[in-house]
């Protein structure tokens, strides 16, 4: 989330996060599918140069491929997995998360459960698509100010479930994600997270008050990850947060590797 009208993929930050002793970068997938063919090889070529790979992708569909609504449409849908999963795949993604308010929010006086079903549908579809990569898609909760649907770690569990029922099978590349914001924004229980431990193959993280870079320990971070850990949690976790100052606020984030 460190992108601007100038730099929408936040590209200028990737060389901080590897000076700094990030992991791993996740970038906008749905602002990565905006570059042209051109520009794309280029930002391949940045991140081999970087030295810091991009693992995960966030902001899977943009608000124009509607996923629920009368102007959903499936071979649109199909077409933009296949090209940004093309895309993602050369990045090197592991981990796709499935948030993407815009697509997905139910339109006004739109059927709530018609809505649902078009949104297993979608997954039922991106999951056929994957195939052989080594991709999984993480769905991502969102909280009430932001979606109109699937807003906390029990919708995002039976969202899963009912996708594998839809499938036909027992495991499918659509897992879950935590994110730290949503979750306190949302008042999500700690039950809540423990349940949903054994489906976690991602996480988020920020600052609840705005959504920024954490820059100093808290006592509730822990509670968080100590949470995670007792439930088996052992991939990847990303800041995702707005910064001002990203060269000051990137640097002293990365004190979130003594909760691991």
């Amino acid at each position: 989330m460190l992108g601007d009208a100038g730099d929408v993929i936040g590209r200028k930050a990737m060389g901080l996060l590897s000076e700094t002793g990030y992991d791993y970068m996740e970038l906008p997938l749905a602002q990565v599918m905006e570059l042209d063919d051109e520009s794309f090889e280029e930002l391949l070529v940045q991140i081999r140069e970087t030295g810091i790979p991009c693992e995960a992708c966030n902001n899977f569909f943009p608000a124009y491929v509607r996923i629920t609504g009368k102007e959903a449409d499936m071979e649109k849908i199909r077409a933009y997995v296949e090209r940004a999963l093309d895309r993602a795949e050369r990045m090197g993604a592991k981990v796709i998360v499935f948030g993407s308010s815009g697509a997905k929010n139910v339109p006004d006086g739109f059927d709530y459960a018609k809505a649902y079903e078009q949104i297993v549908d979608t997954l039922v579809l991106v999951d056929s698509c994957i195939a052989d990569r080594d991709i999984r898609i993480a769905i991502e909760p969102l909280n009430r100010k932001e979606s109109n649907i699937i807003l906390n770690l029990t919708d995002g569990r039976k969202l899963a479930e009912d996708v594998k029922v839809r499938a036909g099978k027992d495991k499918t590349a659509i897992q879950l994600l935590v994110d730290y914001y949503h979750h306190k924004m949302e008042k999500e229980s700690v039950d809540a997270l423990q349940k949903a431990a054994d489906m976690l193959i991602h996480a988020h993280f920020a600052n609840p008050d705005g959504r920024i870079f954490p820059e100093k320990p808290c006592r509730e971070y822990e509670k968080f990850f100590s949470v995670l850990k007792a439930g088996g949690y052992n991939a990847r976790v990303s800041v995702e947060a707005y910064a001002k100052n990203p060269e000051i606020s990137i640097p002293k984030a990365v004190f979130l590797k003594q909760y691991f």
